[in-house]
């Protein structure tokens, strides 16, 4: 039986590449359903996403697309397509889009398998979320644990092979260390329209401006506090009538749905990070 995968890549920009990445699905019996592409000419850097059928085994693809790697200076992956990604979730008392990304999984609209939940509050705090089996974690932390706590968090990542870790709006700022540890694979959502708004009660800075617009902002974590490449915004208009409560129950619903988008992007591959920006193939 044909099996679908998905391939994702991104190299230095050159003349013969997509030739070359199909000529090597086809000599493998591919057929390609789905193809994606844009040559970024600002930093020279090409971006392919192709979803293919095959009844080849994974590792003669692995095998065919490495050797192009050596060739075309590829950083490359194939997986095959709709493989749920080992997922940990941060959150802190604010657990409404932890509850957003259970839901969706649950209906099975974002493949993840959620390997646990993890929050500096205990479970009881929670009032929105329905964990269920899900391991939960409670890992408090005070200004003297901070170390001892981010420890912890290291070693569930490893303990669990967590290969995302999503920020669902927890309340704590990451260590330099912490964020270099899980640069490229921890996506958070800041509830406010980046780069405006920065740091804490984003929107009751919003409301003393007076904004006519607020938004939601998804993003890689870096250690430069909420600039790492962003990868979906939304906005939603907002008047002189709306106070900063109005603004945080409006923005509830924009944080969830833009973390949601980004991190369903992520996990199908639609993602590839190119500097201080991404390129999203999105659905």
């Amino acid at each position: 039986m044909a099996q679908s995968f998905t391939l994702a890549l991104n190299c230095p920009d050159r003349p013969g590449i997509v030739h070359a990445v199909t000529g090597a699905i086809f000599a493998h019996g591919g057929n390609i359903l789905e193809s994606r592409q844009f040559d970024d000419r600002e930093t020279g850097r090409f971006f392919l996403r192709i979803v293919f059928e095959t009844q080849a085994a994974v590792s003669a693809l692995s095998d065919a697309f490495a050797s192009l790697a050596s060739d075309l200076a590829m950083d490359w992956k194939v997986v095959p397509t709709g493989q749920p990604v080992k997922t940990l979730i941060l959150v802190s008392k604010f657990d409404h889009c932890l509850g957003y990304l259970l839901y969706k999984t649950r209906m099975g609209e974002l493949p993840m398998d959620i390997v646990a939940v993890a929050s500096n509050h205990p479970a009881n705090a929670l009032t929105v979320s329905t964990i269920g089996d899900i391991p939960f974690h409670h890992l408090p932390i005070t200004k003297d644990s901070k170390a001892e706590q981010e420890a912890r968090i290291k070693a569930l990542v490893e303990e669990s092979g967590a290969e995302l870790i999503i920020l669902a709006r927890y309340m704590q700022i990451l260590s330099d260390d912490l964020a270099a540890y899980l640069s490229g694979r921890c996506i958070n959502i800041h509830h406010s329209f980046l780069p405006s708004f920065k740091g804490a009660k984003p929107y009751h800075q919003a409301h003393a401006r007076g904004v006519k617009m607020i938004g939601a902002t998804a993003h890689y974590v870096t250690a430069d506090l909420d600039e790492g490449p962003i990868i979906h915004q939304a906005a939603e208009a907002v008047t002189h009538e709306d106070s900063p409560d109005d603004l945080v129950r409006k923005g509830r619903e924009i944080e969830s749905r833009v973390l949601g988008r980004a991190v369903g992007w992520h996990v199908t591959h639609r993602v590839f990070p190119n500097g201080a920006k991404t390129v999203v193939f999105g659905n």
